[in-house]
C-alpha cells in the first residue's frame, strides 16, 4: 500500500510529531519556532486542508502555525484558537473555567487524530527525483490533487461521528473535516521518497452544532480503499500530463502485480532500496529463529512454515530494529543534486537513460498506448473483482469496502495510466453485489444496519470450482530442501549446504489462488451465459493487449459454436438458475424460458425428420408437411406482454 495510517495521540506521541514530523522528519532544536527549523530544514510550511476549516475561522492552504497544532492535536482536542478565545473572554470578566470551555471542541479525547502518509509509486518518486524541474512541478501537483480527491472522499463516505449511549448512532461530519498537510522529501536512509503527512483531526461537528470524535475504526477499515484510490488518481494525472503509461510489475513473486510507470528501469528501483535490503536481511533472521523456536517440553512453539501473516509481523519487528537513525535535512535542491550523482555511480543503470529518463517512459508509453486500448466493461469486471475478493478473504466473506479497493485496482490495472470517468468504481461494485454477491448480514447492532457494514459472499463456493489435484509427493530426502510451494518438488540442497540448511518454506499466497479461482469463474460464467457482442470482443482485446490477465485457453473455449446456440441455450439458463445468479439482471423470465424450451423442442423435431428422410433414395422430392409442424417451424415471437419493453 501507499497509504499509511497511525493514530496520534496526545503527550508524547505528539511531541514526537512536533519535533520531528512537521520539520522533514529531521532533529529540531529545542526553543527553535517551527517556521525558522522548517526554512533550515529545507522542507515547506505545513497546510490547512479540509472543509471543516470554515466554521474554525481557518482559510485552505493557509499556514499551520505551531500554537494551532498544540492546541487541536496536543490539547486533547481544542479549538485551533483557543488561547485567543480564553483571553478575549478571561478580558471581558469571564471565569477562567467558562473562558477554558469555550475554546474545546467537545468532550476532550486522547486520540486526537490519524496520521496518514501518502507516498506514490517508486517509479513516479524516481521520475520526480532524476527529472527536470517541469517534471517535478508536475508530479508534485499531481500528488497534492490525488490527496484533496481522497480526503474528499473520506469526508463524503468514510468519517462518521459517534454519538449515544457506547457510541451506537453515527452521522455524517456535514461541515467537514480537518486535517494539516506536512512534506517530506527523502526517506530515512536519505534516498529519494516524495511523501505527505496528513494530519487528520478527529473533531467534526454534527448538524445541532454539537462537537464529536470521528470513528477511527472507520479510518483504519477504509486505508486500503483510499490507498487504491490515490494510486490511481496520482498515475493517471502523472501519465495524461507527461505522455507517460503504466504497466504491472511483479515485485514479490505470488503477490499483486504493482503498478508502475513503463520505461523506468527496476534496476532504479532496487538503487533506492537499501533500507528495504537491510529489512530483508533482519527479517530472514528472525524467520530463522521463528521457526527453530522451542518451548520448555522441547517441542516447537511455531509451525515450521511461516505464513503471510506472521511474515508481516515480522517484517515489522525487521524495519523497527533496522531503522538508521534522524539525520540532518537538507534543501531539495541540493537532494536532487546529490541523487543523480548517486544513481549514475552506484545504479547500474546507463548514464545517457538517467539523464533523458522521461523520453525513455514515454517511448515505452507510446508502445503500450498503441497496443492496449482504455476499454472497461463493467459485467467482466465485476466478475474478476467479486472472485478475486471472494478468496482473498478468509471464509469468503467480505464487505463492500473489499469490493471498492479491488475495483479501483482492476481499473488502474486496465487502463494503464488513463483518466476514467468518476463514479465507476461504484457502478462495478454496485454490479458484483447485485449479481455474484450474497447478503449473508445478520445485523444484531446498528452498526450491522449500515451499508458499508454489511456482510457478503459470493453466490458461488470453492467447491464448485474444479480443482486440480497433485499428484503424491516423494518421501522426504535429507539431501533435499524443501520447496517454496508444497505441490512442486522437493529442489536439490545446493553444494557446501549441511542438512537443515535452507530457505524457509512459505505457505502459497491467496492472490495466487485468487488469479485461479477467477479465471475459472470466467470461464464458468463465460459458457453458462453464452457471451456475445461488446462483452466477449473486450474478453478478446484483453487477451491480446494484457496476456497477463487471461491464458489462450480461456479465449479459445470462450468462443461459442453457432451451430449448438439454441440447443445449449435451454441447459445453460437452467445452469444458471442454479447457480443462484441473478436472473433478473439478464432478463430472462420464466415465460421466456418456456418460449426458449420450445424451440429446443422445434430443433429437436427439424433433426429428427431431417434424418428421417437422408437415407431414402426420393430425399429431394418434396414431402407433405404438417401444419402442426408449420406452427412448431414457424420462429417465435416476442410476446409484447413480456419482456424488459412490458417491464416484466
Amino acid at each position: 500500500m501507499t497509504v499509511d495510517i497511525r493514530v496520534i495521540r496526545a503527550g508524547q506521541m505528539y511531541r514526537y510529531y512536533l519535533r520531528q514530523t512537521v520539520v522533514g522528519d529531521g532533529l529540531r532544536p529545542a526553543r527553535m519556532p517551527l517556521r525558522e527549523a522548517q526554512e533550515e530544514a529545507g522542507v515547506p510550511a505545513g497546510r490547512w486542508m479540509g472543509r471543516g476549516l470554515t466554521v474554525l475561522g481557518l482559510m485552505p492552504g493557509e499556514e499551520v502555525t505551531e500554537a494551532q497544532l498544540r492546541n487541536l492535536f496536543g490539547e486533547r482536542g481544542r479549538h485551533p484558537y483557543a488561547d485567543r478565545i480564553e483571553a478575549d473572554l478571561l478580558a471581558k470578566g469571564e471565569s477562567p473555567k467558562k473562558a477554558f470551555k469555550a475554546g474545546a471542541l467537545g468532550r476532550r479525547v486522547m486520540v486526537t487524530g490519524v496520521d496518514f502518509v501518502f507516498r506514490p509509486q517508486p517509479t513516479i518518486y524516481l521520475l520526480w527525483a532524476l527529472g527536470d524541474e517541469e517534471t517535478r512541478r508536475v508530479i508534485e501537483a499531481a500528488h497534492e490533487r490525488a490527496i484533496e480527491r481522497v480526503l474528499e472522499w473520506i469526508e463524503d463516505e468514510v468519517a462518521v461521528i459517534r454519538y449515544g449511549k457506547d457510541g451506537i448512532y453515527r452521522v455524517r461530519a456535514p461541515g467537514g473535516l480537518v486535517a494539516a498537510r506536512f512534506r517530506h522529501y527523502e526517506a530515512c536512509s536519505g534516498m529519494p521518497l516524495l511523501h505527505d503527512h496528513l494530519l487528520l483531526s478527529v473533531k467534526g461537528q454534527r448538524l445541532d452544532g454539537k462537537w464529536g470524535s470521528i470513528h477511527t475504526l472507520a479510518l483504519h477499515e477504509n486505508t486500503v480503499a483510499a490507498s487504491a484510490l490515490y494510486n490511481e488518481l496520482v498515475a493517471a494525472e502523472v501519465c495524461e500530463e507527461l505522455g507517460l503509461a503504466t504497466e504491472p510489475r511483479t515485485v514479490t513473486p505470488g503477490r499483486r502485480p504493482v503498478m508502475e510507470i513503463a520505461g523506468v528501469p527496476h534496476e532504479l528501483i532496487r538503487w533506492t532500496s537499501r533500507r528495504s535490503d537491510q529489512v530483508a536481511a533482519c527479517r530472514a533472521e528472525l524467520e530463522h529463529e521463528y521457526v527453530t523456536a522451542v518451548g520448555d517440553d522441547g517441542e516447537l512453539k511455531f509451525l515450521p512454515v511461516v505464513s503471510e501473516r506472521a511474515r508481516a509481523k515480522l517484517n515489522q519487528i525487521a524495519a523497527r530494529k533496522t531503522r538508521p537513525p534522524k539525520q540532518k535535512t537538507r534543501p531539495l535542491a541540493q537532494l536532487r543534486k546529490e541523487w543523480k550523482e548517486s544513481a549514475i555511480r552506484t545504479s547500474k543503470v546507463a548514464v545517457d537513460i538517467i539523464n533523458s529518463l522521461l523520453e525513455y517512459a514515454r517511448a515505452a508509453a507510446a508502445a503500450i498506448r498503441a497496443r492496449v486500448a482504455a476499454v472497461v466493461d463493467v459485467a467482466l469486471a465485476a466478475v474478476d473483482v467479486a472472485a478475486t475478493v471472494f478468496v482473498m478473504n478468509d471464509g469468503g466473506r467480505f464487505h463492500r469496502r473489499h469490493l471498492l479497493a479491488e475495483a479501483r485496482r482492476h481499473l488502474a490495472l486496465v487502463l494503464r495510466g488513463r483518466r476514467r470517468e468518476p463514479g465507476l468504481d461504484e457502478q462495478i461494485v454496485a454490479a458484483a453485489i447485485s449479481t455474484y454477491c450474497l447478503d449473508i448480514s445478520e445485523p444484531k447492532t446498528m452498526r450491522g444496519l449500515e451499508p458499508g457494514y454489511r456482510l457478503y459472499t459470493a453466490r458461488w463456493s470453492l467447491s464448485d470450482l474444479p480443482a486440480r489435484r497433485r499428484p503424491p509427493g516423494p518421501a522426504p530426502d535429507p539431501d533435499r530442501q524443501p520447496p517454496a510451494d508444497p505441490g512442486q518438488p522437493a529442489a536439490l540442497r545446493p553444494p557446501g549446504q549441511d542438512t537443515g540448511e535452507w530457505e524457509i518454506p512459505r505457505v502459497p499466497l491467496q492472490y495466487e489462488r485468487a488469479v485461479l479461482a477467477g479465471a475459472v469463474v470466467r470461464e464458468t460464467l463465460r459458457t453458462t451465459t453464452a457471451v456475445r457482442g461488446r462483452a466477449y470482443d473486450v474478453v478478446v482485446h484483453q487477451q491480446a493487449a494484457m496476456p497477463e490477465l487471461l491464458s489462450p485457453q480461456d479465449v479459445d473455449s470462450a468462443v461459442p459454436d453457432p451451430g449448438d446456440e439454441r440447443e445449449s441455450a435451454m441447459a445453460a439458463l437452467r445452469a444458471l438458475k442454479e447457480s443462484r445468479t441473478d436472473v433478473e439482471a439478464l432478463e430472462l423470465t420464466d415465460e421466456q424460458l418456456r418460449h426458449l424450451e420450445g424451440a429446443r423442442k422445434a430443433v429437436d423435431q427439424a433433426r429428427e425428420t431431417r434424418s428421417r428422410y437422408a437415407d431414402r433414395e426420393d430425399a429431394t422430392a418434396p414431402h407433405p408437411v404438417r401444419e402442426d409442424d408449420q406452427r412448431a417451424h414457424r420462429p417465435q415471437q416476442q410476446d409484447r406482454h413480456y419482456g424488459p419493453a412490458a417491464g416484466r
